[in-house]
């Protein structure tokens, strides 16, 4: 693995990391004080900033380490996390992703704005409260720290006392004869007890306590009571634990500073020494000086393991005092076995330290692995191809075994369910919460905000709902502009809202549910609703609907997807150039879904997006319509029934209604819809699909026959040949035939009037 791919995963972490942070910090903003949330928020800040130093990315590890000494405050309860604290938070959350990304795609960041938040968060940490025009300030220079009084230097030179030049140079007699006195260093007692995961991790107790020495005068004492035996000997294993004192002027930060990239795998407490006797600690055990042989560092450690302090002539004591410095456990094990000098017993420790490498092996095995998503996706478009050929074999053996009970039906059927199994397996493997785009949001609304002078709280509900990756890579464009739309279009100024008898601070829901298969993503807000009328005029205006049009509030409302349409008075960096909401139709049809808008003057606005699950693979009916063969999507079926004569019912010239159980629903004959015959079907000749969509309602759906239920691989039209109305995908069945997969909700907006236009993209189904 070469440095960049090693860089790459550091960033894949920092993404990880980032989303911890801001999660944590929107906990603290509604009222979580709970430690843990605390030491997350914290651990976050300090794993960018360690990663960060490793590759010396030097302007993100400065404002890391402000950011971190400032949550240290939060975490010590020296600051109190309040909105105004949190708020500068959140900004430095945004500024440390900023800088994140600059260093991944060698970009750039606002340099006045990093340098202002800089200068808040020190103030913070310095018990100031946060000023607002901070930010906006450059920040002035730090003064230089008070040096130590110089003679020479702090004292002006006298002038020349003659016309040679000479110039006394002033000097003070006390500065001879006396012996300096010693410098009483605060001491500090030190306790490091590492976990096997640090060893595990390529760290080394050895370097730590060789690091830590070079801050002063340190004494040490290896506690080894854990030791097993050799035969119970782990290589793998931590026995050992240090009892520390060292003196130095550096104080706590710089210690814990040693342990930075080891602070998570080890147990750490450093505390002011109390006042007891140089060499012992509380359990009065005696402190050696440990002389650091770096020679063993050198050679990778194969020289021979020194000892650390003077022991008895004993085996067991020689072989504990060669541990006690040995650069890694299986060194351990190998100078026991030297000083026993039986091979014996070297056997039986070699067989327990595989036994137990093995156990700790499977104990302490990740439970996630990275893998490329390239790779992921070239397995589902095999098991694609998998469930094809098992339909094709399928139909293969049903043409040719008209009994139904040969062994190799019985063994199609384990493959059918093994098939099964292996696409749902896939399948789960590019499900992923919605949770990391949800989050993304939290800033657009904090930055909106700010520009716009509103106050609004984004509230995020279903954030662990799953749904296919590819979906989630698509969804932040479209999400981002209907936030920014709620925000700039919908909320009210806190006048406006105080007017109206409102709370000043506005309220943005985001919200994630599964539904029938799909996923239902609704964006609420309590602001104004949309304005209609203006609406309707700005529409005239821009010369997109004639003046005299007779339009419904729904057919309004679905204005504002038109591309150009905007009702902004003035162009902004915010709003105004009518690209927004157009986007985010395009976008959602082009995964395949469809967008609702439900509005109520003075109350708000609902957004609503139903998405597929996926992309990939789905389960529909197969059913015949006017000699063509379609598939329509298992989740959009209640029920199937065969229409009895005097279940029937006109109703008007061209529509029929069916009762089903003394209610009363729309008969809709695909075939007609579609352009596939030119009269409509005898119903009593056909089947009846009680279908129900996102918006019409149910309607009983006219085909005319049902050939089965299949697992169908989805393949896009638009990609590969050219929209057609009223289909949302095709598929290949087993015989080897293309079938259409039907788009239920476009063809019951078509038995509503609505029309099958070109320019409607399709909905994927599912």
């Amino acid at each position: 693995m070469d440095m960049n791919e090693i860089k790459e995963i550091f960033f894949q972490e920092c993404e990880e990391q980032l989303a911890e942070l801001e999660s944590g910090l929107l906990k603290m903003n509604d009222g979580d004080r709970d430690p843990e949330t605390v030491n997350a928020v914290f651990r976050a800040v300090h794993s960018i900033k360690g990663g960060a130093g490793a590759f010396g990315l030097d302007d993100l590890v400065a404002f890391a380490h402000v950011f971190e000494t400032t949550l240290d405050c939060v975490r010590s309860n020296k600051l109190e996390p309040t909105q105004d604290v949190l708020k500068v938070m959140l900004k430095s959350a945004d500024v440390l992703a900023d800088l994140t990304n600059a260093a991944r795609d060698g970009g750039s960041v606002d340099e006045s704005r990093s340098r202002g938040l800089v200068k808040e968060l020190e103030a913070l940490a310095n018990g100031e409260l946060p000023s607002p025009s901070a930010v906006s300030e450059a920040p002035a220079p730090k003064s230089a720290p008070k040096a130590a009084p110089a003679a020479v230097a702090a004292t002006p030179a006298p002038k020349p006392t003659d016309d040679s030049g000479f110039q006394p140079i002033p000097f003070s007699f006390d500065d001879f004869g006396g012996e300096e006195k010693p410098v009483d260093l605060p001491a500090y007692e030190i306790t490091f007890k590492p976990r096997f995961e640090l060893y595990s991790k390529g760290n080394d107790a050895t370097l730590l306590l060789r690091d830590l020495s070079r801050l002063g005068e340190m004494s040490i004492y290896c506690n080894t009571d854990a030791l097993p035996g050799l035969d119970e000997l782990d290589p793998e294993g931590a026995y050992f634990f240090w009892n520390i004192t060292i003196k130095t002027d550096k104080g706590e930060d710089a210690i814990r500073s040693v342990f930075e990239f080891a602070e998570w795998d080890c147990d750490l407490t450093v505390k002011p020494a109390e006042d007891s006797k140089p060499g012992e600690t509380n359990d009065e055990l005696p402190m050696i000086p440990v002389p650091f042989d770096l020679s063993i560092l050198d050679d990778g450690g194969a020289a021979e393991v020194p000892a650390a302090v003077e022991t008895k002539a004993d085996d067991t004591a020689a072989a504990v005092a060669a541990a006690e410095t040995a650069t890694n456990v299986t060194q351990m094990a190998a100078a026991a076995a030297r000083v026993e000098k039986k091979e014996s017993a070297a056997a039986a420790a070699a067989a327990a330290a595989s036994a137990a490498a093995q156990n700790n092996a499977a104990a302490g095995a990740g439970q996630t692995i990275r893998v490329d998503l390239d790779r992921v996706d070239r397995l589902i478009n095999l098991v694609g191809e998998l469930v094809i050929n098992q339909a094709m074999l399928s139909q293969s053996v049903i043409e040719n075994d008209t009994t139904g009970t040969s062994s190799i039906n019985m063994g199609l059927e384990e493959l059918q369910q093994l098939t099964r199994e292996i696409q749902d397996s896939v399948m789960a493997i590019r499900a992923q919460p919605v949770k990391p785009v949800f989050q993304r949001m939290s800033r657009i609304v904090r930055e909106i905000a700010d520009m716009t002078g509103k106050s609004i709280r984004l509230i995020t509900e279903g954030e662990n709902t799953e749904v296919d990756k590819t979906v989630i890579d698509k969804l932040a464009e479209p999400l981002t502009h209907m936030i920014r739309n709620a925000v700039d279009h919908g909320i009210e100024t806190p006048e406006k809202r105080a007017a109206a008898g409102k709370n000043t601070e506005g309220t943005v829901r985001l919200t994630a549910k599964h539904r029938s298969g799909r996923i239902l993503i609704e964006l609420a807000d309590d602001g104004a609703g949309i304005n209609r009328e203006k609406v309707r005029q700005k529409a005239i205006q821009n010369d997109l609907i004639p003046a005299d049009a007779n339009l419904s509030d729904e057919e309004i409302d679905n204005l504002i997807f038109l591309p150009g349409f905007s009702t902004a008075d003035k162009i902004s960096d915010i709003s105004g150039r009518g690209v927004g909401m157009d986007v985010v139709k395009r976008s959602i049809q082009a995964l395949g879904g469809r967008i609702n808008i439900t509005s109520r003057p003075g109350q708000g606005s609902v957004f609503t997006m139903s998405l597929p699950l996926t992309l990939a693979v789905l389960d529909g009916m197969v059913v015949t319509v006017a000699g063509q063969t379609l598939v329509v999507p298992l989740t959009a079926i209640v029920e199937t029934l065969q229409p009895e004569a005097a279940a029937i019912h006109s109703f008007g010239a061209n529509h029929r209604l069916i009762s089903i159980r003394n209610s009363f629903c729309p008969l809709v004959d695909v075939g007609r819809i579609l352009n596939f015959r030119a009269t409509q079907a005898n119903p009593v000749e056909g089947v009846a699909l009680l279908v129900e969509s996102e918006g019409g309602g149910q309607r009983a759906l006219m085909v005319d026959a049902i050939q089965g239920q299949r697992q169908v691989v989805i393949k896009s039209l638009e990609a590969n040949y050219t929209h057609v109305p009223g289909i949302a995908a095709a598929t290949i069945l087993g015989d080897g035939r293309v079938a259409l997969i039907l788009d239920v909700d476009a063809v019951v907006g078509a038995s509503r009037g609505q029309s099958l236009k070109a320019e409607m993209s399709l909905a994927a189904a599912g």
